[in-house]
This record gives C-alpha cells, sequence and structure tokens, in this order.
C-alpha cells in the first residue's frame, strides 16, 4: 500500500514549471488554474498534455471548450501561480490575451494553445492531450516548484 501523502513527497521531489491552464467558459470568460503536470507528448504531430484533477472548477470548462491555453510562468510571476492555485492576490493585474481561440497569460515567459484531441480519465485526474496550434516564448528565467514550494534556478 502506498501513502498518498509520501506518494505527493516522493514525486516532489521531481522539479518542474509551474503554468496556468486555461480555456473559456459559456460565457466567453477565461477560467484557469495553476498546473505543473504538463508535458510535451509528441514532435509529429505537436502535441502537449495537462493533467486536472476531476474536482478542478476547470476541467468542465476545458472540456466544454475543446481547446486550452497553457502560460509558462516566468519567476517573476509568483502571485499569478498562487492567485490561480486558489489564493487570491490583492491588487493583482490578470491580462489574458487570445491566441488561436483559447485564453494565455500576457508576458508569460512562453505560451501554448492546443485543440484537445483526446482525453482520459486516470485516477482522479483527467489527462487531456492536445494539438498545438499556437506556440511563443520569451527570454527570461522560469518559475520553478520543488518539494512542496517554489525554487529559482541556479546560476
Amino acid at each position: 500500500m502506498v501513502d498518498p501523502m509520501e506518494f505527493r513527497r516522493t514525486l516532489g521531489r521531481f522539479a518542474t514549471g509551474v503554468t496556468v491552464v486555461a480555456a473559456y467558459d459559456e460565457g466567453g470568460n477565461p477560467r484557469g488554474l495553476t498546473a505543473n503536470a504538463f508535458m510535451s507528448v509528441s514532435l509529429d504531430p505537436p502535441l502537449v498534455l495537462v493533467s486536472l484533477d476531476n474536482r478542478s472548477r476547470t476541467k468542465p470548462v476545458l472540456e466544454r471548450a475543446g481547446r486550452y491555453g497553457v502560460s509558462i510562468l516566468g519567476e517573476e510571476q509568483r502571485a499569478l501561480s498562487d492567485h490561480f492555485a486558489g489564493r487570491p492576490q490583492e491588487g493583482l493585474a490578470i491580462v489574458f490575451v487570445e491566441r488561436a481561440g483559447a485564453p494565455v497569460l500576457e508576458g508569460a515567459l512562453a505560451e501554448v494553445v492546443a485543440r484537445v484531441v483526446e482525453a482520459h480519465p486516470a485516477g482522479d485526474h483527467t489527462l487531456f492531450i492536445g494539438q498545438v496550434e499556437h506556440l511563443a516564448y520569451r527570454e527570461g528565467r522560469p518559475l520553478l516548484y520543488y518539494a512542496g514550494r517554489y525554487a529559482r534556478l541556479g546560476e
């Protein structure tokens, strides 16, 4: 038997970047959440994957929208990560821009928009595989997550 907290602590030793995954709701408003479960799947065709908790309010939005934007955050965007992780930040300017029919955060280190091509239930999460329809990046330092807290890239 694997203890869930020990599982979480062990896998937390895998350093990841931090993203905000967003989609438009039925009213055309962007809805998003902070996620570090994002990865590339294939170069040909270009596919990416995001994993969303089945209890997430963003999951049904993404299912209906059929496409999602992934904003890969820079280290100066920690407040955005906290906000979309359910810790609202007073006075935070949140600016979404539309790219290829999905919302991404203005000023993100990188942005990817994907059209959902497959969704796979996986335990308490759903894996959304998307075909990339837009991507862009800028130079900068990534916001990292390691062992349950934010981290910085060393020199």
